[in-house]
């Protein structure tokens, strides 16, 4: 279809050669743009989280300051404590793989669904609330044009990640860079132009908690803090985000990750508390129709030159509205993976595991995307109802991920010097996710967070079937598996007479069978091959393709091991055929599609064997469904497809379980 070829070239872009040696430096992130990419999550929370902060707090502005500084030490302590995961997995997985590794299978798999449900978030929330920044300036008669406008954003990010993620990241960078100049110019402004104030706004500050405590209590004044402090619980939302990319990051990856991870704690620090510290200065309060943000550069620029005052406004804005769009970046980045790594552990259909021409996890782009589409119609891109959600997940992953550190580190603590120091350090994390997350799942339960909580124990449930159907399957292929011993190969000695030289015949009838490694499944088609044509074919040609999905593409070494391993298993075919009279030879490729891989090795193959009938052995399932369907390979009914549109024959053998 040449039409569609050349819009997918426009749109998407040429395909990547995933053998190219050169590909993953190509790929690979440098720290700053790891920053951009992962990094711009958190950095954006900084324009719904601090707000959140001083809208919960309303008559008690002041106390904000408290929430700013204790939201400073959260973010430095879950900082440190991923960076830690990072040392201990250089590989990337974040809180999925840390989960699944030290605490249980299961408990990992909790960890991934609530990751998958607040990469969504991450990107729903992001876009929505660029949206609202964008259209704090605009005419009021235009705000009913602010859900069209997302949901045309979570299109093009859609079509954008499809690219690859260097791209989509690269141009969005002068974006992220505005963002930051403008916003710390801001806050800058603020501190000089009342840098003879600190001393009112401390005094000021421990006025206001006095007379809550005094009118209060103690548990009433806590209430409030621990109630802001919740609300602006999104803040730290994007923290987890390096550790889970880790695979993208230029060599070598833990320090590149490191770096990030320190970039990112540090300019997320600067900004929350420095806005909040410019609200508070400015007496920014709510204002209809307009951020929080908003107000403040207003505000603050409100002695300025007019027009220039205006200009900067609207630049700003446009900056901030733009930041969280690229922070959409991080849902779109590790969502598709951390729904990759369940494919592999069989959590999730295994078609997740697949890459695209691209280089990029495009089925679960695809997922990442409709799903972020359909939240933002439902909550109609309100950004209040989307926080809400949002911040339960996030923490669900924290709590799991630092429990297994800290149980990892107490294990270790005989055979690591510096276990107490590690330890110390993701206990103080785990401590603060769980206060969080009890804090969090109290006060927004009713405002919306058990909805939250029952779409994730809807996918739990999900992934709890999907892997009951594989273990399933995977009992039946152990079955076949024991078909390896030599006894079946009774039936091949009494074909032909063994001693005779296998002589290469070109004319020759030839079988040619598909495999998939060296198993019972391939082994059952070769039999069925044998059985229903008795002599017909005189030799035997075996081909496979390595699949190089997210689970190989990790770097060149993990490719040409997957190329080893091909090689070896067509190898045992044709010594078998081999040492029972049968001329018998293999073909192998590595690629990123069965299809097109085969697609090329068959005019080799029907140059050198012209008389050839192609085979390929296909699971038959006592009870089809649609489950079935969707996490089984049915690829040989593609391939024989193709083929007859070459005019090649090819026969699908059923196995059946």
């Amino acid at each position: 279809m040449p039409v569609v070829k050349a819009l997918k070239k426009i749109f998407i872009g040429k395909e990547k050669n995933p053998n190219d040696p050169r590909i993953f430096h190509k790929i690979a992130l440098i720290a700053f743009f790891a920053w951009v990419g992962l990094g711009s999550d958190g950095l954006s929370s900084s324009c719904y989280g601090p707000a959140e902060v001083m809208l919960t707090l309303k008559s008690h502005p002041h106390l904000s300051l408290l929430v700013a500084l204790g939201s400073m030490i959260t973010i430095f302590v879950i900082s440190s404590s991923y960076s830690q995961i990072i040392e201990l997995f250089p590989s990337g997985g974040g809180g999925y793989l840390v989960a699944s590794k030290l605490l249980s299978p299961h408990i990992g798999m909790i960890s991934g669904c609530a990751l998958l449900i607040d990469y969504v978030l991450t990107i729903t929330v992001s876009i929505a609330s660029g949206a609202d920044a964008l259209f704090s300036f605009l005419p009021a008669e235009f705000y009913n044009l602010k859900i069209y406008f997302a949901l045309i954003m979570v299109s093009i990010l859609t079509l954008m990640n499809m690219r690859g993620v260097k791209e989509s990241v690269a141009s969005l960078v002068p974006i992220f860079l505005i963002f930051v100049l403008t916003h710390v110019l801001i806050i800058l402004f603020a501190l000089f132009t009342h840098l003879f104030n600190f001393s009112s706004v401390i005094s000021e500050t421990a006025f206001e908690f006095n007379n809550s405590y005094t009118t209060l209590g103690f548990w009433g004044t806590f209430f409030i803090l621990i109630h802001a402090y919740s609300m602006g619980a999104g803040t730290f939302t994007g923290i987890e985000a390096v550790s889970n990319g880790v695979p993208i990051l230029k060599e070598p990856r833990v320090n590149t990750g490191k770096k990030t991870m320190l970039y990112m704690a540090g300019s997320l620090s600067f900004m929350v508390v420095g806005l909040m510290l410019a609200y508070v200065l400015f007496d920014v309060s709510n204002q209809p129709g307009k951020t929080l943000n908003a107000v403040l550069f207003e505000k603050a620029t409100l002695l300025w030159n007019p027009s220039f005052s205006y200009t900067f406004v609207i630049i700003t804005l446009v900056s901030e509205a733009a930041l969280l769009f690229v922070a959409a970046q991080t849902g779109f980045i590790d969502g598709p993976r951390v729904l990759s790594n369940m494919a592999l552990d069989r959590w999730m259909p295994t078609r997740f595991t697949s890459l695209s021409d691209r280089l990029v996890i495009q089925k679960g782009i695809l997922v990442m995307g409709i799903l972020s589409f359909v939240l933002m119609i439902f909550s109609y891109g309100s950004v209040t109802f989307l926080v809400v959600l949002y911040s339960i997940n996030v923490f669900i992953t924290f709590v799991l991920s630092q429990l297994g550190m800290v149980r990892h580190w107490w294990i270790e603590r005989k055979r690591e010097k510096k276990w107490l120091k590690k330890l110390t350090i993701n206990g103080l994390g785990l401590i603060l996710s769980l206060f969080i997350l009890v804090s969090v799942t109290v006060v927004k339960f009713n405002e919306g967070g058990w909805i939250t909580i029952l779409i994730t124990g809807c996918i739990v449930s999900f992934s709890l079937i999907i892997k009951r159907d594989y273990d399933k399957t995977g009992r039946e292929l152990t079955r076949l598996n024991k078909l390896l011993e030599k006894s079946i190969f009774s039936e091949i000695r009494n074909l032909q007479e063994v001693g005779q030289t296998p002589v290469y015949n070109k004319f020759g009838k030839t079988a040619v069978l598909l495999v998939n490694g060296f198993t019972g499944l391939g082994i059952h088609a070769l039999l069925h091959i044998i059985k229903l044509f008795s002599n017909t074919f005189k030799n035997y040609v075996f081909i496979e393709v390595g699949v190089i999905d997210t689970g190989v593409f990790k770097g060149i070494n993990e490719i040409e091991q997957l190329k080893t391993n091909i090689k070896d298993d067509v190898n045992q075919y044709s010594e078998i055929m081999l040492n029972h009279g049968y001329y018998s030879e293999g073909f192998t490729s590595a690629g990123l599609d069965v299809v097109e891989e085969i697609k090329k090795m068959v005019p080799q193959i029907i140059e050198r064997f012209p008389n050839s009938v192609f085979f390929g052995g296909q699971i038959v399932f006592q009870k089809e469904s649609l489950l079935t369907r969707i996490l089984h390979n049915y690829t040989v009914f593609s391939v024989q497809r193709e083929l007859y549109n070459q005019g090649i024959q090819f026969v699908i053998l059923p196995i059946k379980l």
